[in-house]
């Protein structure tokens, strides 16, 4: 049984805890937030038997696995210092607000022979696994490129602290392209280069949700961002991301293939539906999902990071793959000042696709340990 300590009880915390608590070989077994009536509040409705302050959970020798579910300009802070106490960490996304930051994480943990993982977790659901068993099987022939769209008025309609969301780390690239880009890379691999354009289009906006409705916030960041993105074999992807953007129609995810189009469900969560249309005159047909966790399961990642420590194989939500999504962001916003493409320097796997016909929270066609 693995002993996990859980650092920063807001909003998503709850998600996780849940999850944690279901899988058979985790034990939350202490939360810690800097504000201490949150942590007692998590603890007490998802029992979990200790409140901790932060440093004293990092350096808990009963702790054996850190979730970092802090705000984005503390991933790299908790992080760095669960890796410097001995343990492996798993963090929220993004893996740090800078690509010099994230690297330095990475090769920290492999210095000191720890797993480093980073959410989303979501392209282990059974909707993209399903789309990435479709392409393997060339269903759609060879993927020739992709569009992406999240386009959102932004999180301060119904968010009770939505100010976040437009700090440094965040926005829609860095707050949702992380789901979008983590699903393309499983999908089509590693990207080679990447260029784009970004605007900030108010300098403050009004929240509209309680209990900060009518006050106004200050954004640092833009708001809509148009990302290309060229992948490493072959295909071209589109990527926006907006909190700009009163409505759309546009799908969440679509992959172009030689022999036909996969719309995909969208990253942000973990079922479907999953759909092909072969050729012009076909209708779109619904495809039934091969893999397991459909449901709302924030934390598997983690679940097989710890599947894969006890085996010895890599585990998927990893730190180089976080830390090659975080290059896509920062090279946007780069490309979009400096005018040109930003060759990436960073590179990762293609994460293993899960075995059909697993059970829910089962990792490894041979069991869990």
């Amino acid at each position: 049984m693995t002993r996990a300590g859980l650092v920063g009880c807001g909003v998503i915390s709850k998600v996780y805890a849940e999850k944690l608590n279901a899988l058979p070989f985790v034990e939350l077994a202490a939360c810690a937030d800097l504000d201490g009536e949150r942590a007692r509040a998590l603890a007490e409705a998802h029992g979990i038997p200790r409140v901790l302050g932060v440093h004293a959970l990092l350096a808990d020798p009963a702790i054996d696995v850190v979730v970092n579910l802090t705000v984005p300009q503390a991933h790299v802070q908790v992080s760095r210092a669960a890796i410097e106490a001995g343990k492996s960490v798993y963090s929220e996304k993004p893996l740090g607000l800078a690509l010099g930051d994230g690297r330095a994480l990475v090769e920290a943990a492999d210095r000191a022979g720890l797993r480093l993982g980073c959410a989303p977790d979501t392209f282990l659901g059974g909707g993209l696994q399903t789309c990435r068993k479709l392409i393997d099987d060339g269903a759609i022939g060879e993927p020739v490129g992709a569009n992406a769209f999240m386009l959102s008025p932004g999180p301060e309609r119904w968010h009770p602290g939505p100010q976040i969301f437009y700090q440094r780390g965040a926005g829609p690239l860095f707050d949702m392209a992380p789901y979008y880009l983590t699903a393309l890379v499983m999908l089509l691999g590693p990207a080679r280069r990447v260029t784009g354009s970004a605007r900030m289009t108010h300098a403050q906006r009004e929240i509209g949700s309680e209990p900060l409705r009518g006050q106004k916030m200050d954004v640092e960041v833009p708001t809509h961002v148009a990302s290309v993105v060229d992948f490493e074999s072959g295909p071209v992807a589109t990527l926006v991301t907006s909190f700009d953007v009163q409505a759309s129609r546009y799908r969440n995810l679509e992959i172009y293939g030689t022999e036909g189009t996969l719309s995909v469900p969208d990253p942000n969560s973990f079922g479907g539906p999953v759909q092909v249309k072969r050729s012009a005159p076909d209708e779109w047909q619904d495809v039934p999902l091969t893999h397991a966790n459909t449901e709302q399961s924030r934390g598997i990642g983690l679940g097989d990071m710890l599947v894969a420590m006890q085996s010895g194989r890599a585990h998927r939500a990893s730190g180089e793959l976080a830390l090659h999504v975080l290059e896509l962001m920062e090279g946007s916003i780069r490309a979009s000042e400096s005018g040109a493409h930003v060759d990436l320097t960073t590179t990762c796997e293609r994460p293993d696709a899960l075995p059909p016909g697993l059970a829910d929270d089962a990792f490894d066609a041979g069991g869990q340990p």
